[in-house]
């Protein structure tokens, strides 16, 4: 039984109502601290700019799968969650999703089924790892995902559209670059080293010093009503003048929040066709950096397909196989920063619908990358 390491415990943000804007009393999201990716030289900076902007965001047509730590799951107990704040996930889940985006989300009954692996240690605070690096965590019995407070108050509803904000890709709106946020850093830092929160300078520097590069973040504007932006206390910020006395959002998904989220997975329209692919016969992606296409295939007898990508390009590509109870990830493929191509070599059945998600990071040409099975 594993788990991330505590230094590495993300940043979720806990937001107080009115009645509770003494900052003492406040605790905040963690992120786990990640390490930047490194290309190699002849990746210009371009390229890599474009993968960076898209690398954290989950392919449209992807089922992400959820599973709560319960009594008698096999890790420890301090993790267990409720049924009240279990409630209120699957309440935040459903929040995000009836905005009509083309990713859905699951409650699974095995947490080996699942994405997204949520615990309720109140000794650990809360925190999520961002979108798909939380791939990267594979253990069953890790959690990628953690509530540190009670979820059934206003505060903890927040707190759980802001966890899965960050699970489907959003970072913390305060270190935004466009905010032109400057911090009395000594301030900060007595704050956070302080109770309720008592983090390190690792994590004081990560989650609320450090600036998120431009092609990180959601937007060119700040958005001080984010789900994913904090509360603060008067003397933490020095620019902009208005928020020295405090900055306190509105609570709940700002306008910007579900601009954002649909722009990135856009709903497939009601009359909307998704195109079929057919062996042999290549189709452009006719899509933009960062935008994301879907395809249908269904297979005309039982084999081994190869399905990939052409054209100088940085995509990830995901096979679903299309099921009753949704779209089930079974290949993927991640050609981004490298000479290759996108390429999912897979036995496909006789009679089973399966669908080819693509997101496109990178392209000399958008026109001329194309889609193929063979």
């Amino acid at each position: 039984m594993s788990d991330s390491p505590k230094a590495a415990k993300p940043l979720s943000k806990a937001k107080p109502s009115s009645k509770q804007a003494e900052p003492a009393a406040m605790r905040y999201c963690s992120q786990p601290v990640q390490h930047p990716r490194q290309f190699d030289p002849a990746v210009d900076a371009l390229r890599a700019r474009a993968i960076i902007n898209g690398g954290k965001k989950w392919v449209n047509g992807t089922q992400l799968t959820y599973y709560c730590y319960k009594s008698g799951d096999s890790v420890p107990a301090a993790w267990h969650g409720n049924a009240a704040d279990i409630r209120e996930v699957g309440a935040a889940f459903q929040a995000w999703f009836k905005l009509g985006i083309g990713i859905s989300f699951k409650e699974v009954s095995r947490p080996e089924d699942a994405t997204i692996r949520i615990g309720f240690d109140s000794d650990d605070g809360s925190w999520s790892y961002v979108g798909r690096d939380i791939l990267n965590i594979r253990d069953p019995f890790s959690r990628t995902m953690n509530f540190g407070w009670a979820l059934n108050t206003r505060y903890g509803r927040d707190t759980a559209l802001h966890e899965i904000g960050h699970a489907i890709g959003l970072e913390h709106e305060h270190q935004n670059p466009y905010a032109g946020i400057t911090w009395d850093t000594d301030a900060v830092k007595n704050y956070f080293q302080g109770p309720p929160n008592n983090w390190g300078m690792q994590e004081i520097e990560w989650n609320i010093l450090r600036k998120i590069p431009p092609a990180e973040v959601k937007g060119t504007r700040w958005d001080p009503d984010s789900v994913m932006e904090y509360h603060f206390g008067s003397g933490l910020i020095i620019e902009p003048a208005a928020y020295r006395n405090g900055l306190m959002p509105k609570g709940g998904l700002s306008k910007a929040d579900k601009s954002w989220i649909v722009e990135s997975y856009p709903g497939t329209k009601p009359k909307e066709v998704i195109p079929a692919l057919e062996v042999g016969l290549s189709q452009r992606l006719a899509i933009k950096a960062g935008q994301s296409r879907v395809f249908n295939f269904t297979p005309k007898r039982t084999r081994t397909y190869r399905i990939g990508t052409f054209g100088t390009s940085d995509t990830v590509m995901v096979l679903f196989e299309i099921a009753p109870a949704g779209n089930v990830q079974i290949a993927g493929n991640d050609d981004s920063g490298t000479d290759l191509n996108a390429r999912i070599n897979m036995r496909l059945i006789y009679g089973r619908r399966y669908q080819i998600g693509i997101r496109l990071y990178y392209s000399d040409m958008a026109s001329e990358t194309s889609i193929m099975v063979w």
